[in-house]
Formats: structure tokens, sequence, C-alpha cells
């Protein structure tokens, strides 16, 4: 039965995927080490990512928040409404 559980969310069983993940890590590190990227350099680069972001200030956040309620002030009478209408319909 435990067998079955892990055979259904692996996909496969154990053996067979582990070497499916073997090959494939292979071969993605081929394609990778030929367009000369490397795992450093990608965590390199979220972190540079994270640290722009960081560096841009709170303005950001304002500008989502403005963004937020804009959209807000459109869609919640929107919504409040088609409730009241489904609401109707339902009593009669």
């Amino acid at each position: 039965m435990q067998d079955d559980r892990l055979t259904r969310f692996l996909g496969g069983s154990p053996g067979r995927v582990a070497l499916r993940l073997v090959f494939l890590s292979l071969v993605v590190g081929v394609i990778l080490s030929a367009l000369d990227i490397y795992p450093l350099d990608l965590l390199y680069g979220l972190q540079d990512f994270v640290e722009r972001l960081w560096n841009m200030g709170f303005d950001v956040i304002e500008q989502i928040g403005s963004y937020f309620l804009i959209g807000a002030a459109v869609v919640v009478p929107v919504w409040l409404i088609s409730r009241l209408l489904q609401s109707g319909r339902g009593q009669s």
C-alpha cells in the first residue's frame, strides 16, 4: 500500500525516476554549461534582482497600492451588484 502511494507520487518506480532525474540533470547541465550559465550565476542574479527591488525603495509598493485601489473601485461594486442580482433571482 505504501509502495503504491510512493510510486504514484513519484510517477514511476523510485529506481526509474532516479535514473530519469540523473539523465535529465546531465542533459540540462551540458546545455547550461554550453550557454555559459552556472548555478552560482543564477543565485547571484537572484540576489541582484532582490537588491535592485530593495534599492528602488517603497515607491513600488505605493504604486501597486494605487493600482489595487483603482481596480477595487471598479471590481467591488460590480461584484456587489452581481451578488445582489443573483440573490434576487434565487428567491423568486
